[in-house]
């Protein structure tokens, strides 16, 4: 599985993707909660069954009273932002992207449904490129490749165990910074 960091470092600089992928504030559309994992109705119920299994949120779907025919209310909001985000995750399993981009995709959500997307990540993309812009360092840690940038400019591109090996790296200090390494 091949991942990137992009660090976007005080809001200096921005980024664009025009390649679809979790955000931030991940939304949901009004209407059933199938209708939104499976907009073009391509996949079957017992396909969508196993990427709710997969993102670690089937138990809660198969609570609700109407299942996967469940409103999902206006933007998604009979759910928190991690079931949310965990339901975009499922999208994304679904169609098997090649490619996945997350953009802070976690920064929204409590630690352990970020340690939910993770594992998702690390066990169900294993032949998926996924790019993150991350701000908790912890979920890019064992990532093949860093780039970190600063205003605009690449300033490091490596391994994370090589760029841990120099203390005058900027991942090094960003990483002793949110106490991953002392």
């Amino acid at each position: 599985m091949s991942h990137l960091l992009i660090w976007r470092g005080e809001g200096r600089w921005n980024v664009s993707f025009t390649v679809h992928g979790g955000e931030k504030d991940p939304v949901l559309f009004t209407g059933p909660l199938r209708l939104n994992l499976d907009p073009q109705d391509l996949y079957s119920d017992q396909d969508i069954w196993s990427a709710l299994d997969h993102t670690h949120i089937r138990q809660f779907v198969e609570s609700l009273p109407d299942l996967l025919q469940s409103d999902c209310g206006e933007g998604g909001t009979n759910f928190s932002v991690g079931q949310r985000q965990l339901f975009c995750m499922s999208r994304t399993l679904l169609k098997k992207s090649k490619i996945l981009v997350l953009d802070e995709a976690t920064a929204a959500v409590d630690m352990a449904t970020d340690d939910l997307i993770q594992q998702t990540i690390r066990s169900e993309l294993k032949d998926c490129t996924v790019l993150t812009i991350a701000h908790r360092l912890n979920t890019v840690m064992d990532y093949d490749r860093i780039l970190v940038l600063d205003n605009g400019c690449v300033c490091e591109f490596d391994t994370p165990s090589s760029l841990l090996q120099q203390p005058d790296s900027i991942f090094y200090n960003m990483a002793k910074a949110a106490g991953l390494i002392s």
